[in-house]
């Protein structure tokens, strides 16, 4: 087996296709190996639409990007023809390295998706040496095709969520589907609110699910949400999801300490301290704030208190114990709020949980743990590592695909 034979092989390069030379340029830095690739005088060719054996119209040459040759940078060239077809007229045939319409080798491009799931987008552009807009184009060309082959025939609870993609008021809201054990993604969209809700709709029935099937629907208690779902599922149970509940009395905690903090002096590290679990990972200092803050008569004390009570509402062992639970928390909070001016933040969260007690407490009849939710923080976090230096809510939305959907094989329809 002689060079040529072992560099077809590793280009995978098949009849009637062959390589026919190569030339290695150590003008440029880094060096470039050129790969020529042709076919058989005479040969025959595959019509792109039918498949039929024609004869070739005429050729065009191009260059693909391919895997780096040991440390030096490698293009493939080819003179591509034009099939003659009967009944489809001359049009260009697809060549078996490469995708339509693509300058990188397939190869090429599975190693870029495979970098792009462990790094950020520009470090792996850095490594294989393209822009990286370029590879995001990669990227959102084999996520997207992906994405249109899902099948949601089986989908019958659904959690969704929404997640700031920048700062400002840039938002995508994420569907996931709550049977699922792994990758539970199913449907990324712009913004939030009612219409996120419409698109997804419209998105499960593209996709072979239906609407009459969804049995259970995990959210927040955001107004637009609730009542999309509730016009959108009619068959639908709501959970309020346990994650924002917490959610929602930590930053009324966190607002009370806001505006005690400029009349009161409050103990170091308390700032982070109240964002945490009192049983969570504390630093010493956050450890040492909140045991003061506890020996306190602060108000934000007192908010914290009321948090805090939470996690044994949450302990509680059905729906009768958690209702049971949640009067005695409603009537002790009343007690510990009195009318102070700077408690509004917790009274209005209580409000909020009084307002919405049926769906939160749907969550002791559920089949689903609202554990799945809560992950999806760290699925967001993950993500805009990977787009680090992205420029638009699509390339976030790809980037939460590419981690956390059910995508299976890219290449698979190539």
């Amino acid at each position: 087996m002689d060079a040529n034979d072992v560099l077809a092989l590793g280009l995978g390069v098949t009849p009637p296709w062959k390589l026919v030379g190569q030339r290695l340029d150590t003008t440029v830095q880094p060096n470039r190996l050129h790969i020529e690739i042709a076919a058989d005088r005479g040969a025959l060719f595959p019509c792109p639409v039918c498949g039929k054996a024609c004869k070739a119209h005429d050729f065009a040459e191009f260059t693909w990007r391919h895997l780096n040759f040991f440390q030096h940078h490698c293009f493939i060239t080819a003179k591509v023809p034009r099939t003659d077809c009967p009944g489809h007229g001359v049009l260009r045939i697809k060549v078996p390295w490469a995708r339509e319409g693509s300058r990188f080798t397939l190869l090429f491009e599975q190693v870029a998706i495979m970098l792009v799931r462990e790094m950020p987008v520009l470090a792996a552009a850095r490594i294989i040496g393209i822009t990286d807009q370029r590879l995001w184009r990669i990227v959102e060309h084999y996520v997207g095709q992906a994405v249109q082959r899902l099948d949601l025939t089986r989908v019958k609870a659904i959690g969704l969520d929404e997640t700031a993609a920048k700062r400002g008021q840039t938002y995508v809201t994420v569907f996931i589907d709550l049977d699922a054990k792994d990758k539970p993604v199913v449907f990324v969209t712009p913004g939030r609110g009612k219409d996120t809700v419409a698109r997804f709709k419209a998105f499960l029935v593209e996709h072979g699910g239906s609407p009459g099937r969804i049995a259970e629907v995990v959210c927040d208690m955001s107004g637009a949400f609730l009542a999309a779902v509730g016009e959108t599922f009619e068959n639908a149970a709501v959970t309020v999801d346990w994650f924002h509940v917490v959610q929602m009395f930590t930053k009324a905690v966190d607002d009370v300490r806001r505006v005690e903090a400029k009349s009161s002096k409050l103990p170091k590290a308390l700032r982070w301290a109240v964002l945490k679990r009192a049983d969570g990972r504390l630093t010493e200092a956050q450890a040492e704030a909140l045991a003061e803050l506890e020996a306190s008569d602060l108000f934000t004390a007192i908010a914290w208190r009321i948090k805090e009570m939470l996690r044994w509402i949450r302990k509680a062992d059905g729906i009768q114990a958690a209702r049971w639970r949640i009067t005695h928390f409603l009537r002790h909070a009343s007690q510990l709020l009195a009318d102070e001016a700077i408690l509004a933040p917790v009274r209005k969260a209580l409000a909020s949980f009084e307002n919405h007690l049926e769906r939160i407490l749907q969550r002791w009849s559920s089949n689903h743990s609202n554990a799945r939710l809560e992950g999806l923080n760290g699925l967001f976090q993950a993500a805009r590592a990977r787009a680090r230096g992205y420029r638009n809510t699509t390339t976030f939305a790809t980037m939460i695909y590419l981690l956390a959907a059910p995508l299976g094989d890219f290449f698979q329809s190539i």
